[in-house]
This record gives C-alpha cells, structure tokens and sequence, in this order.
C-alpha cells in the first residue's frame, strides 16, 4: 500500500516500516557527502583547522544538525522495528513515525531550522541535492499531512493522560519507574509548582526529602556506596518525569549525579566511601561551581586560584550562575591551582565543605559571600554569584589527591549531564503539551474546541511527534553509556534537539492560550521561561553545534 496524503492512517505497520528503512540510506550518504565537503573547507596542511572551522561556523553547525536529524531518524527507525517485534506498533506509532519521516526529510532537503531565523541547508556546504529517492519522496510527500496530523491528535485525545503519547519503547522495569515518579510529579509536584515559580521560592525541603527517600539522589550510585546502582536510562526517565511536573524539581538530582560521576570517575578511594553514601542518601546536597563572570562555556579561562597553605588550599575568585548555591553542604568547585598556565591546564577540581544557609544568612561559611540572581524562569533553587576571599579547603578534598586534574575530571561528566538535560527538555516539552492539549479541548471558539481546529491540532500533532524523536534520541544516548559505549556526540545531539523542541512546544502551547498564555496565572508562561534555559545551560546550542561539528570530523 502506498502513502495517500487523503488517508491519514494509511499505511501502518509493515509498509511504513519498509519506506523509513529504505529512505535512510539515501539521508546517511547526503550525510556522508557533507561531512566530507566540511572537511575539505577546515582542512589546513593535513589537519582540521580551529580558524577555519570558525570561518566555516555556519556551514559546520549546519552539519551538526544534519548528522542529529539523521541519527534521529535512524533512531526512530529501530524504535519501531522494536515495537513491531514486540506487537506494540499501533496506529498511534505509526502516525508518528510517518509524521517524523516526512517533516525530517523534508526539512533536510529544503532547510533545517537551526533556530527562530537561521536555517542551514546543505547548498552552505557547496552541494547539490539530487531528486529523493522514491521512499523518501513518498513520505516527503505525504508522511506529515494535514490529515495525519488531525488523525494522530485524535488518537492522543482518546489517550489523553499518559505519560507519553506513543508507545516509548521501554522495558516494563523502566516503565514502572515512569509510573511511580508521574504519579509524584502529579500529586506533590504540578500542583504548587506554579506558585513555587510566582512566588521566586525554593522548592519545600519536604519535596527534596520525599525525593531521597525514594531513592533519587542515589539511582545510579553504585550499591556499595549506598545508592541503587541502576542505570543512566533509569535517571533519564526521572529526570523526565519530575521536569514534566516542574523542571526545577527534575534537576535537584542533577547536582548530585555530576557530584557523584566527579567522584567515581576521579575520586580516591576515600573520597568516594566517604562522599558518596552521603550524596545517596540525600543527606548532603551538591552544587556544581564552575562558571565565572566573562568566561561562560570558556572554562578553560577562568581564573578562581586556589593557593596551597599548610592545611590545605585557600580560594579566591568570582563564580556565577551557582544553581541551589545556598541550602547546599558542600561545592565540586573547579579552581586553578597552577598560576603559571592560562588555559584548561592547571586546573583542579575540589570537594568545598560549605554550611548551609538560610533565607536570613545564606552564606555562612568564612571566606564565601553570594548574591541572588534574578532569572525569568527555573527558579526553584535559585542562581548566585559567588565571590571567595580566602575561602578554606582541607587538604583531603582535592579530588583524586592530584593538582591539574580538574578539567579532565569534569570532562567526564558531560556525557552524563547533556544526557539528563536533554531528558530535562523532554519533560519540559511534555508537560507544555498535555497543558496545550487540555486548553485547546477545554476553550472553545465559534462554536467548537480550539483543538477540532486545524492549525491547532497540527502544533499539538507536531509536539507529540518531535518530543519523540528527541526521546529515542535521548533514551539511544543513555543505552549507549549504560553499555560503556563512547556517546559524547549522541548526548551533544539530543541536548541539541531536545532543548529545541521544549522551546517550540512550550512556544506553541502558549500561542494555544493565545492572550490568556501571556498572563501570569496560566502555567504555560512559567513552562515557557523555563523551556527558554535548556538552550543555554550544559552547553549554549552553538557551543553544542561548534562541539559536534567538530567531533564528527575527528
């Protein structure tokens, strides 16, 4: 059977899955060919040139969009093939999956919207497209039209309430992890976190304490340490879930999984018996210090020194954007403790024992001073600058017991981090979904629910589709670290989309609101400021592309 635009179900199951296979090789040698026009423009004397690569930015960051949508594709190729295998692929999924394919394919070979007013298309590489090939014009043609979207939003209008629209793919174990933490997000977070939000208050430590008796703080701590010791897909389902109920929630576990891979990655032996049971239990909280005035993602420029003493070290210097700076016990602060070296060399990475403060004084500890930064949107733990004047760390908490080790050590944890950040998007992008979604069943214009309307139902269709595909993307990352497979690139590439797609979701339910969604008293402006972060944090969207790009030409 063949793709027919006018029947918005057809085809499903073996048809489908045979035209989005047969499409991919043809958009993975497009890939193919570009990475080598890039290369050809970077390359100086035999090696990839840093200038030229900046020269080439555009072109290069073109490329890294290119790569993500078509490890997005091939992501959401094997989803449905497992779904298929496991008799679970429906109506709904195969919507999807159409939906996907045809909007991707088409935005490949017209122009992939990099942001609001940059498109980048392949001719920036100096190609030439050739006609697609007849699997891809077929769903370029008909894969995401207007009647598949009006028939997948009807399908998510009789599931309205789960927790994803579409079958995710996970295992049962996961699932239930999925069930459990929705159900918390449902009953002890969604309902006070927009007063959290208008009221600029840090989240309830009844909440945090909830959350460390259930284990979060502790999911992939290793079992000897005191923690569950499951796996990265475990964290990013409930990182997903908590962020879908409010993400400053959802990211209080992030501070505590770059404390503890800081510390299992580079920690002594005593650093972790004695460090980690504690991150695990929840009875000291993390904050990560890293970020300085003027050096944003340049962290191989900051100039935080520590000076060793007889006791231990002594810091001085400025910090800013600390999320949850205050409430916290103790600080991975990184410092450069080798005054001779002005790049990423000579840096170190301590473990800073702080008090914690209170609303009154909220930097106690001598040597330490902070101000609140006020912010648009994540703001249940707040931001700081910091400033340490001959702040003390003992000698014992270096990390790992050697000088210089600090950046390496940080690099580590990136793949971890941009994981759960683009978990963090989904969430985010969910929650401003089923919001959009409710709305536009609930309002009604000219005598019917805005969502019977087409347009809104194609913004509605095309969130459950892209929050999707930026899931596989996400969940293919974590199985990819859970297997001890290299994945700084696929986690480079789901922060990438992911932070996109929580911003036009979040964009789209608001203008589902229309007037009403600019008010402060509707939810959905709160999951609009704080969709707006996830392209900044963890690595700005172009620092992103400038990374992958670069990657993908080693």
């Amino acid at each position: 059977m063949a793709l027919d635009a006018r029947t918005p179900a057809a085809p499903l199951l073996a048809d489908l899955l045979t035209l989005t296979a047969d499409a991919l090789p043809e958009v993975e040698a497009l890939f193919t060919r570009a990475r080598e026009a890039l290369r050809s423009l970077v390359t100086v004397s035999g090696k990839v040139s840093a200038a030229a690569l900046e020269e080439h930015q555009f072109a290069a960051h073109g490329l890294s969009w290119l790569a993500t949508y078509v490890e997005s594709l091939r992501q959401m190729r094997a989803w449905a093939g497992r779904l298929a295998e496991d008799g679970k692929f429906g109506a709904m999924e195969g919507l999807i999956l159409q939906i996907a394919f045809g909007e991707y394919l088409n935005q490949i070979h017209g122009g992939i919207a990099m942001s609001q007013g940059e498109v980048a298309r392949v001719q920036d590489l100096g190609l030439t497209l050739d006609a697609p090939g007849a699997a891809a014009a077929q769903l370029m043609a008909a894969g995401n039209s207007p009647a598949a979207r009006m028939a997948l939003v009807a399908l998510m209008r009789d599931n309205h309430g789960r927790a994803t629209f579409g079958a995710s793919g996970l295992d049962d174990e996961l699932e239930m992890i999925r069930e459990q933490f929705r159900r918390f997000a449902d009953e002890q977070v969604a309902p006070h976190a927009h007063g959290w939000h208008l009221r600029d208050e840090l989240i309830p430590m009844e909440i945090i304490q909830a959350l460390a008796e259930m284990g979060v703080f502790g999911l992939t701590i290793p079992e000897e340490f005191g923690g569950f010791g499951l796996s990265k897909a475990s964290m990013v389902v409930v990182s997903e879930e908590l962020s879908r109920g409010y993400i400053g929630v959802g990211s209080l576990a992030t501070r505590s999984e770059i404390a503890a891979e800081l510390i299992l990655c580079g920690g002594t032996p005593e650093q972790k018996a004695q460090w980690l049971p504690k991150l695990a239990s929840g009875e000291i909280l993390p904050t990560a210090v890293f970020t300085e005035p003027n050096t944003g993602s340049d962290l191989g420029s900051l100039r935080t020194r520590a000076v060793r003493i007889e006791d231990g070290w002594e810091v001085t210097g400025n910090k800013t954007w600390i999320t949850h700076a205050a409430r916290t016990h103790v600080m991975t602060l990184l410092a450069r403790t080798d005054p001779d070296t002005s790049d990423y060399r000579g840096l170190s990475m301590f473990l800073a024992e702080k008090v914690p403060g209170t609303d009154a004084e909220p930097f106690p500890t001598p040597g330490m001073t902070g101000g609140e930064i006020e912010v648009l949107g994540y703001r249940g733990m707040k931001e700081y600058e910091l400033a340490f004047d001959g702040f003390k760390v003992d000698a014992a908490n270096l990390l790992g017991g050697q000088p210089g080790q600090g950046f390496k050590q940080l690099m580590q944890t990136f793949e971890s981090a941009r994981i759960q950040t683009a978990a963090r998007a989904i969430g985010v992008a969910q929650n401003a979904l089923e919001v959009g979604m409710k709305y536009a069943e609930d309002r009604k214009q000219f005598g019917k629910p805005l969502i019977e309307f087409p347009r809104v139902a194609g913004k509605l269709a095309m969130m459950a589709v892209e929050i999707m595909v930026a899931r596989q993307l996400t969940y293919f990352s974590a199985w990819q670290k859970d297997h001890d497979k290299r994945c700084d690139l696929e986690a480079g590439m789901a922060k990438l989309l992911g932070a996109r797609v929580a911003w036009a979701s979040a964009d789209n339910a608001l203008q589902i609101h229309g007037g009403n969604g600019f008010a402060l008293e509707y939810q959905i402006s709160r999951i609009l400021c704080d969709a707006r972060i996830l392209n900044i944090f963890e690595g700005a969207a172009e620092i992103q592309a400038q990374v992958i790009a670069r990657r993908l030409l080693d």
